[in-house]
């Protein structure tokens, strides 16, 4: 449709072409991310219509960049089906990760998760990240428009002596962006180090409802020991906040109960809990086991979640969510030592950030990721999520274990497939094989850096080509 508002004419206002946008924006938002409502209302407590205007004006904000992209897409107005292919890319990308970086970062649906395998465009993740396969997306997208512009609608394909034409570049250059990216997918940049490594992966499936209530302290206690006396491993892996209390409170006797039962296997055990330091609080996950006791504090925060954007305690305050207030860890922290392997730890949201997963990497061997996204109930955020950790191998080349209270707890292989995983909403232990990975994909390397600076080159170019005005182009061909 954005296409349309400037075909041969160049003379649309900008506002239509972000009004487009916006439209599509907050479609997609509102659809895609309705779980916020489900986090604030059902289990934070708010009021139902103060939740719905939250969640409203939530995605209204984030529908702003795409409607930023739509603007200047229609504003430029360059003509040839070529040039408004990689025009509206590149802007559709910068937007993208605009969204990524404004307010702390949102990049949440970015348009290159949808292409995980077995699309052939998850082959471009290792060489330029989800931006990447973003740009590759809305490209084709944009190809794939300039062919049924033309020959499924009305309007003739092309005329040239007052034959019609099929649009065969177009289609070619599509075809030639699925067939590099199936290629892509055949590379591996990384490769196996150290012995298989057997691993337990516990969802302990305490509802979000009960799981701070007092009364259930000593019930989640016993369920996670449970279920790591059950299923021996040489990596147990707990969920973020898996036991609801802050370290200094959890008893002595049990976590060197939970020592033990890594020891047995000559291995560690990581778990998610809340660590006082002083008067400082952390989200942090805390090895224990024959590699001593290691800490990761979670550094990338989610507003109002996990602390308070200055100025907004009157919007919490309407809200009851536990442990609201933590304080970021250091960033820089180095991969934890775990049953041999360098582990690089991150927490929950935490893992929609590519280019902060990388900052562990190449050091890193293996990627976990540890969360509670019982917070978001039966909604789309658990699915979501997954796909996110799908494409953080896809960068990475290295494997992604997840851990989580409610679902989705997975194993996620170099190539971004889902080798195993537990039904949402179900106790369970995860147990399965992985392997280190060592090496660097080029986007270990580089990071979003590629991306950003070939769009803005080519939005500089092309943007000094303007379509002519239809009028102009109508009275040189009256003259001829």
């Amino acid at each position: 449709m954005l296409c349309t508002e400037i075909d041969g004419g160049g003379n649309r206002p900008a506002w239509r072409g972000a009004r487009i946008a916006a439209a599509h924006g907050l479609g997609l938002f509102l659809a895609g991310v309705s779980w916020v409502y489900v986090s604030l209302s059902v289990f934070g407590g708010m009021p139902a219509a103060v939740a719905g205007l939250a969640t409203v004006l939530f995605c209204l904000v984030l529908a702003i960049f795409p409607a930023l992209a739509g603007a200047l897409f229609v504003g430029f107005a360059v003509a040839g089906w070529w040039r408004r292919g990689l025009l509206f890319a590149s802007l559709w990308v910068l937007a993208e990760c605009l969204r990524a970086w404004a307010f702390t970062g949102f990049p949440w649906l970015a348009a290159g998760y949808s292409q995980t395998p077995p699309s052939p465009l998850a082959g471009y993740a290792a060489l330029l990240g989800v931006h990447g396969v973003s740009f590759f997306s809305a490209l084709l997208g944009a190809l794939i428009f300039e062919v049924s512009r033309r020959c499924l609608t009305t309007e003739p394909c092309s005329t040239r002596g007052g034959q019609r034409h099929f649009p065969a570049l177009p289609l070619l250059a599509g075809a030639a962006i699925l067939v590099a990216g199936e290629q892509l997918r055949d590379l591996r940049w990384t490769e196996v180090a150290g012995e298989p490594l057997s691993v337990a992966l516990l969802q302990g499936n305490v509802a979000q409802e009960m799981k701070w209530r007092p009364e259930r302290f000593v019930d989640s206690l016993r369920t996670y020991y449970r279920l790591a006396q059950e299923h021996p491993a040489q990596l147990t892996v707990l969920p973020e906040t898996a036991l609801p209390a802050f370290l200094d409170q959890v008893p002595n006797e049990y976590l060197e109960a939970l020592q033990n039962l890594a020891l047995r296997q000559n291995g560690d055990l990581l778990l998610g809990i809340a660590v006082a330091d002083g008067k400082q609080y952390f989200n942090a996950a805390l090895s224990l086991g024959a590699s001593g006791q290691q800490r990761y504090s979670k550094v990338h925060l989610v507003p109002f979640g996990e602390f308070v954007p200055p100025g907004f305690a009157w919007f919490m305050a309407m809200a009851n969510i536990p442990m609201s207030d933590f304080t970021a860890g250091s960033p820089g922290q180095p991969p934890l030592r775990l049953a041999g392997q360098r582990v690089g730890v991150n927490i929950c949201y935490e893992d929609i950030f590519g280019e902060e997963i990388i900052a562990a990497l190449p050091a890193a061997t293996l990627l976990i990721n540890i969360s509670n996204v019982a917070w978001f109930g039966d909604s789309l955020a658990p699915a979501q999520h997954l796909q996110i950790a799908r494409m953080r191998a896809l960068e990475t080349g290295r494997m992604m274990l997840r851990a989580t209270n409610t679902g989705m707890t997975a194993i996620v292989d170099v190539d971004g497939r889902v080798l195993s995983s537990l039904p949402p909403f179900t106790r369970g232990a995860l147990v399965g094989e992985v392997r280190g990975h060592t090496g660097a994909t080029p986007y270990v390397r580089w990071g979003n850096w590629p991306v950003i600076a070939f769009a803005c080159l080519l939005i500089g170019l092309l943007g000094r080509r303007k379509a002519a005005p239809r009028k102009q182009v109508l009275v040189q061909r009256e003259t001829k």
